[in-house]
């Protein structure tokens, strides 16, 4: 069985991309919106000079994250740090998912809130593919993530997991994979593999203290994350 991917989501510091330059992380997300991990297109293209000494083998793939962006902004940020993924927040529509991928040549992973309470949040459905169905064709990954009604994710709280298969068997459908953000820790991941096996998870709280990224805890969780 392929093993579930990781991403680092939120990383500023070129010390810190330096450390996990020996650990098997498939994705490192930088953060464009609003957000006290925010960083702009200069700082990000100094991060991508950090991936471009890792061997191609092992090289994470590098992924920006918007919250409804404009063209002006992903112009500014992609000239100056060409990024491999797009990662859209905000209230995108299935129709400017694909005017990005297209105009950017990029693959666009989609975040999707679900509400950290049992019940579906009012205006959803129990069948989450009446909702997406849209974006089918559209987006190359789906990221379940949980709701928060400042910022739509990035909440550092978890959500009711068994809300996963629903969407899993979406994704499934369409040949993409499934990926689930929200207060993830080296402490809870290894559950959330074993139970309901997404194809990756998305980590960026979980692994800082006091609101820095710390590698010990960024190590945890990546080996909790392969072993599981």
């Amino acid at each position: 069985m392929k093993k579930t991917g990781v991403k680092i989501c939120g990383l500023q510091s070129v010390e810190v991309l330096k450390s996990m330059v020996n650990l098997p992380v498939d994705y490192i997300g930088f953060v464009f919106a609003d957000s006290k991990r925010r960083i702009d297109g200069a700082q990000a293209g100094e991060l991508l000079r950090v991936l471009d000494e890792w061997t191609p083998v092992s090289r994470p793939r590098s992924v920006g994250v918007f919250v409804n962006p404009d063209d002006a902004l992903l112009n500014d940020v992609m000239e100056q740090a060409p990024l491999d993924v797009i990662q859209l927040h905000g209230q995108e529509s299935p129709q400017r998912c694909s005017e990005i991928r297209e105009s950017f040549g990029v693959q666009v992973f989609k975040a999707w809130s679900v509400d950290g309470q049992q019940q579906p949040m009012k205006g959803q459905t129990e069948r989450p593919a009446d909702e997406l169905e849209a974006y089918a064709g559209t987006i190359d990954a789906l990221l379940l993530d949980t709701y928060d009604p400042l910022y739509g994710g990035g909440s550092g709280r978890t959500f009711a997991w068994d809300r996963i298969p629903a969407y899993h068997a979406w994704t499934h459908q369409h040949g993409i994979p499934l990926f689930v953000a929200g207060g993830l820790t080296a402490d809870n991941a290894e559950k959330l593999v074993a139970e309901y096996h997404p194809e990756g998870l998305d980590v960026s709280s979980g692994v800082e203290t006091n609101g820095v990224k710390d590698i010990s805890k960024i190590t945890a969780f990546v080996e909790r994350v392969k072993q599981a």
